[in-house]
C-alpha cells in the first residue's frame, strides 16, 4: 500500500488532502481510483489507512478509515556527518542511510573533500536530497522523514556536536590495526533514546588535523572491521550494525 507523508495543514480532522507531487503520484502514477486505500502519515509520526474520497484538479481528498499502531523507527536517533563525496554519492548514502533509519544527515566540507558545494546551487542540492529522503522513507514504511541539513565547515561541524550524547567516527586508520574500541563495546554504552552522532570522511579519508580535533572535541574512534571501507559504504555499515544490535 502506497505511503504518504502529509503536512499538518493538510490534516482536518478524519479528512486529509493531499496535493503537488504527491497528488501527481496518485493520479498520473500510480492512476488510483475513489475507493482505493493508501496510508497517510502525520509530521509527529501517527499513521492511518485511508480511504481516496474524490478528486480535483491537482489534489487528492481522503478520509482515514484506520489508525496505524506501529513503529519502524530505531529506538536510538543517528545522525550521519558525510564528509562531501564525488558524484552522486551523497545521494547514494541519503537514500540507502533513510532506509536504515538514519535520523538526519549533515554534509560536511572535509579537507579532502574533492568536491566544493556551489553556494548558488545549495539550496536546490537540499530539495533534491529532501525529496531522495522522503520518498526512500516512503518506500521503506518509516514514520518520519530524515532532516537534511545544509553544507557545513568542519569546524562547524564541532562546535555544533555538543548536543549529542554519543560521538563517533569512523577511522580508516582503525582497521590498519590502531587502537580503537570494538563496536560491540561502543553499543553497550548506549541506550535506547540516546541521540549518536557518526562522522565519516571523503574518499581522502580524515586529515591527521581533522583526526586529532575530534579525538579532542569527545569524539571516539571506531573500527568498521579490519578492511578499508569506501565513503558511501561506512554509514550503510554501521546504520546496519546499530540496527542489528539495537532491532534484532
Amino acid at each position: 500500500m502506497q505511503r504518504y507523508f502529509v503536512e499538518t495543514a493538510n490534516w482536518q480532522d478524519d479528512q486529509i488532502t493531499l496535493d503537488g507531487q504527491d497528488a501527481h503520484h496518485i493520479i498520473r502514477v500510480m492512476r488510483m481510483n475513489e475507493g482505493d486505500q493508501i496510508i497517510c502519515v502525520h509530521p509527529d509520526g501517527h499513521a492511518a489507512k485511508c480511504t481516496i474520497d474524490a478528486f480535483t484538479a491537482d489534489s487528492v481528498l481522503v478520509s482515514v478509515t484506520e489508525p496505524l499502531d506501529m513503529d519502524t523507527e530505531m529506538p536510538i536517533s543517528v545522525t550521519i556527518a558525510q564528509g562531501l563525496p564525488k558524484g552522486d554519492k551523497l545521494e547514494l548514502i541519503v537514500q540507502k542511510g533513510t532506509e536504515l533509519g538514519a535520523a538526519g544527515f549533515v554534509p560536511f566540507q572535509a579537507a579532502r573533500s574533492v568536491v566544493r558545494w556551489d553556494e548558488k546551487k545549495k539550496d536546490k542540492k537540499r530539495q533534491r536530497l529532501e525529496k531522495i529522503a522522503k520518498e526512500a522513507a516512503e518506500q521503506s514504511s518509516r514514520q518520519t522523514i530524515p532532516l537534511i541539513e545544509d553544507v557545513v565547515s568542519f569546524q562547524a561541524l564541532l562546535q555544533s556536536s555538543d548536543t549529542y550524547k554519543h560521538k563517533l567516527f569512523a577511522y580508516e586508520e582503525a582497521a590498519k590495526g590502531l587502537k580503537a574500541a570494538p563496536l560491540r563495546v561502543v553499543f553497550e554504552q548506549i541506550s535506547p533514546k540516546d541521540n549518536v552522532l557518526v562522522v565519516v570522511g571523503p574518499e581522502g579519508g580524515f586529515s591527521e588535523t581533522e583526526a586529532d580535533s575530534l579525538q579532542q572535541k569527545g569524539f571516539l574512534p571506531v573500527r568498521l572491521g579490519p578492511r578499508i571501507l569506501r565513503t558511501e559504504t561506512a554509514p550503510m555499515y554501521m546504520l546496519a550494525s546499530l540496527s542489528y544490535h539495537f532491532e534484532e
